[in-house]
Order: C-alpha cells, then sequence, then structure tokens
C-alpha cells in the first residue's frame, strides 16, 4: 500500500514538473504525461505491469466526466451562444461526416473490415476538449471571429455524438444490432440524455438557491455529486451520460451560483487531475513494443484524417455561414485527437477483441496528433493572420469573470456612529471605494444614493485589488495565561515602532482591533511590522 501511495505522488509531482517545463519548450503537456505513463509502463523504466483494459476504461471513463462536466461549466455562454449553431452543427454533423469519411479510407485504402474501419471512425471523430483548452488558455490564442468560443465549444460537445457512434458500431461489429435496434439506441442516447440533463441542472439550481452549506468544502462536494449523477442517471436508462453531464454543466456554469469562484479553483483542480491520470494511465497502458506494429497504419489514417476528412467535414458545415477561407483552415487544423479518443477505443477493445489491436492505432494517433497538431497550432495562427491583438481568449471561458480585480470589505455600524442616520449621498467614503450591499437583519439592500444608513446595518464595500502589496510582512502572536498583555485592553498595550495588530483570531472568531478590545487567553494577534 505504501509503495502505490509513494509512487502515486511521485508520478503527480513529475506530472506538475513537465506541466511546467512543455510550457516552456512548445510542446502540449498531455504529450509529456503519455510519454510518463510509457516509461513507468511494462516496456519503460519502471516495469510496471499493467494490462487491465477494464479497469483502465471505467477509471478514465469516470474522469472523462469531470472533464465532460466542468467543459460545459467554465463555457461563458454570452460568448459561445454567437456561434453555438456552428458549433452544434460541427459536433453532431461535423462528427458524423468525419467518421464515415475516416471509414471508407480505412476500408478502401487499407482493406479492413466495414465494421472495424467505421469503428475506427467513430473512435476518432470527435476533437478533444482537454488538449484544445489547455493550448488555447497555455498559449492565449486570442482568435479572430470568435473562434476561440467555437473551438471551445465544438470540443466540449462532441464526445457525446462519438461516443453514440461507438456504441452503434460496437453493437454493429458484435452482430447484435439491427436497423430498427440502431434507431432506438439514438433516439434513447439523445432523448435521455437531454431530458435528463435540462432536469437535474434545474433541480440542482433549486437546490442551490435554497440549502446553505455551513461547513467550508461541502459545495464543492455537493457539485461533485451533481456531475456523477448527471452521467449515471440517464446511463442507467440507456441514455447518453456524457451529453448529460455536459449540458448540466453549461446550465449551471451560466447560472449565478454563490461561491462560484472557489467551484470553478476546484473544478480547475479536478479536471487538472483527470487529465493527468487519463494521460499517464494510458501510457501506463500501451505497450511501446507493439506501436512500430500499426504505426503505419496509424500514420496513414492521421494523414487522412488531418488534411481530408476534417477539412471536408469543416469546409461542408461552415461554408453555408460564409466563414472565412483562413478561420476553416484554422478549425480544420484544430481538431486535435486526446483522451477520449483512447477511452472510447478501450471500450471497444475490451467489447469486440479484434485482432487489429484498434488500442494502439487510436494510441498512435493522438500521439501525432498532439505532438503536431497541437505543437504548431500557435505558429499556424499566427501565418493564417488569425491573433487578434484586441480579443482575450480568457474571456471565453467562465472563470474569467471571477477574476476581477476587486476586492471586498465588511463592516457592522455600531450605535451613535458618524453614518447613522445619514443618506449614503451625504457620506464621505475612502478614495476609490464604493458601498455595494447593505445587510439589514435578513434583508439584502442594494444602495443608492437616497439609501439611509443604521444602526447595526453591515456595509459590504469594494475596492481595487493592489496587483502586489509592498513592505507588509505579517507574524502571529498568541496571548499565553501569563502574558503581560493578558486581560489587557488594547489602548492600555504600548505600541511598537512601525507595528500594528490587523486582526484578533478568538474562537474562530475575527476581530477587527480598536483601544477597547480586551485581550484574553488564547487570542491571536495577527501583527503588521513594516519592512522597509
Amino acid at each position: 500500500m505504501n509503495t502505490y501511495l509513494l509512487i502515486t505522488s511521485i508520478v503527480i509531482f513529475l506530472c506538475i514538473l513537465l506541466n511546467r517545463v512543455s510550457n516552456r519548450i512548445g510542446i502540449p503537456a498531455l504529450l509529456a504525461f503519455i510519454v510518463l505513463g510509457m516509461l513507468f509502463g511494462s516496456d519503460g523504466i519502471m516495469k510496471i505491469d499493467f494490462d487491465n483494459y477494464a479497469f483502465a476504461e471505467q477509471i478514465c471513463s469516470t474522469a472523462l466526466i469531470f472533464i465532460m462536466f466542468y467543459g460545459g461549466f467554465g463555457t461563458n455562454w454570452q460568448r459561445a451562444k454567437a456561434v453555438a449553431v456552428k458549433s452544434v452543427l460541427l459536433s453532431t454533423i461535423g462528427v458524423i461526416i468525419t467518421c464515415f469519411l475516416t471509414g471508407l479510407f480505412c476500408h478502401l485504402a487499407l482493406n479492413m473490415s466495414w465494421e472495424i474501419s467505421f469503428l475506427l471512425g467513430a473512435l476518432i471523430s470527435s476533437t478533444d476538449a482537454a488538449s484544445v483548452f489547455s493550448i488555447l488558455r497555455s498559449k492565449k490564442l486570442n482568435l479572430k471571429y470568435n473562434t476561440a468560443s467555437l473551438l471551445e465549444v465544438e470540443s466540449g460537445s462532441n464526445d457525446p455524438c462519438a461516443y453514440m457512434l461507438t456504441v452503434a458500431f460496437i453493437s454493429i461489429s458484435q452482430g447484435s444490432a439491427s436497423p430498427g435496434n440502431i434507431a432506438i439506441l439514438i433516439v434513447k442516447q439523445l432523448a435521455f440524455g437531454i431530458i435528463f440533463g435540462v432536469l437535474i441542472a434545474k433541480l440542482s439550481i433549486m437546490l442551490l438557491r435554497y440549502i446553505r452549506f455551513k461547513s467550508a468544502g461541502f459545495d464543492a462536494i455537493f457539485m461533485v455529486g451533481i456531475a456523477l449523477i448527471s452521467y449515471a442517471l440517464p446511463a442507467y436508462f440507456d441514455g447518453n451520460g456524457f451529453l448529460s453531464a455536459y449540458i448540466v454543466g453549461i446550465i449551471l456554469g451560466n447560472t449565478e451560483i454563490e461561491n462560484k469562484k472557489n467551484l470553478v479553483n476546484f473544478f480547475d483542480g479536478i479536471t487538472g487531475l483527470m487529465q493527468m491520470l487519463i494521460f499517464f494511465l494510458l501510457g501506463l497502458l500501451s505497450f511501446p513494443s507493439k506501436l512500430p506494429h500499426v504505426i503505419v497504419p496509424a500514420l496513414l489514417i492521421f494523414m487522412w484524417l488531418t488534411f481530408v476528412a476534417r477539412p471536408l467535414s469543416v469546409a461542408l458545415v461552415l461554408t453555408p455561414f460564409r466563414s472565412k477561407i483562413k478561420q476553416l483552415l484554422l478549425v480544420s487544423w484544430s481538431g486535435l485527437r486526446g483522451a477520449a479518443s483512447i477511452v472510447f477505443s478501450i471500450m471497444a477493445y475490451t467489447a469486440t477483441n479484434d485482432d487489429l489491436d484498434t488500442f494502439h492505432i487510436i494510441f498512435m494517433i493522438v500521439l501525432f496528433s498532439i505532438l503536431l497538431q497541437g505543437s504548431m497550432l500557435p505558429w499556424i495562427s499566427r501565418k493564417l493572420d488569425m491573433l487578434d491583438k484586441t480579443a482575450d481568449v480568457m474571456k471565453t471561458f467562465n472563470d474569467y469573470s471571477e477574476e476581477a480585480d476587486i476586492q471586498f470589505i465588511q463592516l457592522t455600524i455600531p450605535e451613535n456612529h458618524l453614518w447613522c442616520g445619514h443618506k449614503l449621498k451625504d457620506l464621505t467614503l475612502p478614495p476609490e471605494t464604493l458601498i455595494v450591499l447593505i445587510r439589514r437583519g435578513e434583508q439584502n439592500i442594494i444602495p443608492d444614493g437616497e439609501t439611509i444608513i443604521l444602526q447595526n446595518d453591515v456595509l459590504v464595500l469594494s475596492a481595487i485589488t493592489p496587483d502586489e502589496v509592498h513592505g507588509i510582512r505579517l507574524v502571529e502572536k498568541i496571548i499565553e495565561k501569563d502574558s503581560r498583555y493578558n486581560n489587557k485592553l488594547l489602548s492600555e498595550i504600548s505600541k511598537k515602532h512601525n507595528e500594528i495588530i490587523i486582526m484578533i483570531q478568538r474562537n474562530g472568531q475575527v476581530i477587527i482591533p480598536n483601544g477597547n478590545v480586551r485581550l484574553t487567553t488564547g487570542d491571536i494577534l495577527v501583527i503588521n511590522r513594516a519592512v522597509n
């Protein structure tokens, strides 16, 4: 047990280190995670013998739930709705076209059976949200014509369609599906995925508005439960759980939710860990010794997919919208394949047990895609003159809007305060501050100039958050029972030069100090000692 925990911690540290290194040398971090997994695998340095495809499928599918959920949760719908129709068409019609064009190539050019050919087409028909998001964010690709939002929504929403095609072609390859059964399967996948997604999202919003989480972190735990049930419930009825998870994510992510910034940070960390887990586990599951046997068909399929199937599907979908040629070219090149394709290939491998080794073929295609397309995407964007200096790609993500340069200050108006009984417009506030909320008992008031301040009102002021504060060094001092400060008023304590007590922590509560506060045993003083 301790050995496994030690190896796990080492892998996490190495993934974080590789993430920093990959950003510097221009190689996508997800590729580094795969290579690390291969080094730890049975053909690598660590010689970890791992070939449990069924276990890997369960772990990676669970990780995909969070990636899909957060893909929707982090999408800024205000930015995305302008390209929503294009994105949805790319994630459905575009995926189907890519699947069938790739299937035809595998059958006619590589002499594969019809069943395996179209199964391969289904497995690599969707683009990878994790790869696209990672490159857009890390390289700050501020693209023209709202292309970043287009790619974001497409890559976040096309996995459900690819999953549906994969399930259908697995059934066909097993010989257990008739045209009628396939039609019923598709209808159930779409209907239950959409219906459950909307219902779970609406119910979750109702619960979040009425439930108050008294313990820190419980709201994040609650959201984890929502993400899991958004997949599991429709999947139980043969619906598309990934589609449902994405719908729930995009509805909740664009709804006003309390403590949303912390939720975004939580899921950002969780999905980052899930991406590390998926790509490392897939690298661990692969056998590098088998890759030379599939490198030729994998390279041919990748070339066809990248230079024929993807561009044709993009052109057929976007040309009616009069999209510019350079946007079509960039969107075509941005069709990165990734985690979902490999996870679905594990599903196909365990279900069909084909002799072609579809897992390693898909694995090699993903390696080619991340290495070539991912690494060259910033360069292609510049060459096509698709970079917009006035745009900000981070605004296409929901968490950007939560990261405003604003901090809030809360204060309670005591009895006989100078502000009591005065209108807000008559007060002299500190420079660059604004009263944004007044809590009066159980009532929340958005104030205006005519609002009168009353005793016991709780005022919330906004102010600018400084980029960096110099000259501050905070230290803590605990008041012991025999301390000479014990049971004394702050006004009775001689103050040292360049030192001020800014906060007192007492029994889990925070007290903003003044001269009338009496110190007691166990008080924790937070002191600022100026640094010159």
